[in-house]
C-alpha cells in the first residue's frame, strides 16, 4: 500500500504524508509490550507509513534500539529520524538538561548510529536549543555529519521563530517538530509562518493530544501508574473533566462525519496545509490502522469552521507540562507563544 507523499520543506526529502511517532512503544505510556510494537512497525510500514520517529531520550536510549530492530530487514523503506539534546539524569531519568554543543553533536550522532544499527540518519533533529551554546554552533556541527554521510536532512523540534531564522542561515533546515493538535496551537501565533517563509516542513507531534482528543479516556483513573500523563495539568481532576468535555463536542462532529473522534483530530491536522506530516504515536496495531484512516477523512471549509468553534483554544484548562519554563524557554529569544515537549 502507497500513501500520498508530502516534501518537507525545500530540501528534497519526501515522506509519507503521516509518519508513526515511537515513543510510546518504550515508556511515558504505560508498559511496553516489545513484540507488538515491532508488529506495529512492519504493520505501518506495510500500510505505507514509512517515516518513523525516534530519539536518544526516549527510554532513554532503548527506543532506537527497538526501532532499529524493527526496521533492520526493512531499511530501504523506511525514512528515519532521530533527536537528540535533552540529556536524562542517569540517577534520576525524570530530571532533565540540555546539551547541543559541537563536540556533543557529533558524540550523539554516532551512538544513535550505533544503537540504530544504520549507518545514515534520514532526518537528524536538535530535540531541544540549549541556551549555552549558539545555535550556528549547533548547526554547524549538525552540517558537518550531512558532509561526513552520516545525517541526509536536518530538523530543529520546538524552536522559536529567531532560531529557526539562524538556523537556516548556516544549513538548510528540512522540518520543524513541534507540538500542534486542537488543543495545543501556540505556533500558530508566529513559529508557523516563519517556518513557511524559510522553506521549513512542519512535523506536528501529539496531534491526537496525547491520546485524550479520540475521545476513549474518561477519567485520570485510565492510567497506568507510571504514565507521565497523571503528571500533566491538562490530564488533572477539574481540567480533565473541563476539557472532556471540548472533546465530546469533537465526537458529535465525527459522528456526523462517519468517523472517529481521533480521526477528525488528525484529519483537521492534515487539513493544516501540504507541509504538514503528523506523526501520531502509537504502540498499538489497531490504533495504528484508525489514525491512517484518517487521511481518508474530507474536511470541508465549513467542516474545520465548526471545528474550530466547538474547540476554542481559549476553553483548554491547564498548561501542557507542569513546568513551562523548561519547555518554553530554551533559547534567549523564546517566549510564552513557543512550545514545548
Amino acid at each position: 500500500m502507497t500513501l500520498p507523499a508530502r516534501a518537507l520543506g525545500r530540501t528534497g526529502l519526501t515522506v509519507s504524508a503521516q509518519g508513526l511517532g515511537c515513543m510510546g512503544m518504550s515508556e511515558f505510556y504505560g508498559p511496553g509490550d516489545e513484540a507488538e510494537s515491532i508488529a506495529t512497525v512492519h504493520r505501518a510500514l506495510d500500510l505505507g507509513v514509512t517515516f518513523l520517529d525516534t530519539a536518544d531520550v526516549y527510554g532513554p536510549f532503548v527506543n532506537e534500539e527497538l526501532v532499529g530492530r524493527a526496521v533492520r530487514d526493512r531499511r530501504d523503506d523506511v525514512v528515519l529520524a532521530t533527536k537528540f539534546g535533552i540529556v536524562r539524569d542517569p540517577d534520576d531519568p525524570r530530571r532533565r538538561g540540555l546539551r547541543a554543543d559541537a563536540a556533543y553533536v557529533h558524540e550523539s550522532c554516532e551512538a544513535s548510529l550505533r544503537r540504530l544499527g544504520v549507518e545514515h540518519i534520514d532526518l537528524y533533529y536538535l530535540h531541544r536549543a540549549d541556551p549555552a551554546t549558539p545555535i550556528e554552533e549547533t548547526v554547524g556541527a549538525m552540517a558537518e555529519l550531512v558532509a561526513a554521510g552520516k545525517v541526509g536532512h536536518l530538523g530543529l523540534s520546538e524552536a522559536a521563530p529567531e532560531t529557526l531564522r539562524r538556523a537556516v542561515a548556516v544549513h538548510p533546515i528540512a522540518a520543524l517538530q513541534s507540538e500542534w493538535s486542537l488543543w495545543s496551537r501556540d505556533l500558530e501565533v508566529d513559529v508557523v509562518a516563519t517556518a513557511r517563509d524559510l522553506g521549513i516542513g512542519i512535523v506536528p507531534y501529539s496531534p491526537l493530544g496525547r491520546g485524550f482528543l479520540t475521545g476513549q479516556l474518561t477519567s485520570p483513573d485510565d492510567f497506568a501508574a507510571d504514565d507521565f500523563r497523571r503528571f500533566q495539568p491538562r490530564f488533572q481532576g477539574e481540567n480533565f473533566a473541563r476539557n472532556l468535555e471540548l472533546v465530546d463536542r469533537v465526537k458529535d462532529i465525527a459522528s456526523e462525519k462517519g468517523c472517529t473522534a481521533g480521526q477528525l483530530a488528525l484529519a483537521w491536522v492534515h487539513a493544516q496545509g501540504d507541509d504538514v506530516v503528523p506523526i501520531p504515536g502509537t504502540k498499538r496495531r489497531t490504533y495504528l490502522e484508525e489514525n491512517v484512516a484518517a487521511l481518508d477523512v474530507t474536511l470541508e471549509p465549513a467542516d474545520l469552521a465548526r471545528i474550530e468553534a466547538a474547540f476554542p483554544m481559549r476553553d483548554v484548562a491547564g498548561d501542557r507540562y507542569p513546568d513551562m519554563r523548561f519547555v518554553a524557554g530554551t533559547t534567549p529569544e523564546a517566549t510564552s507563544r513557543a512550545t514545548g515537549r
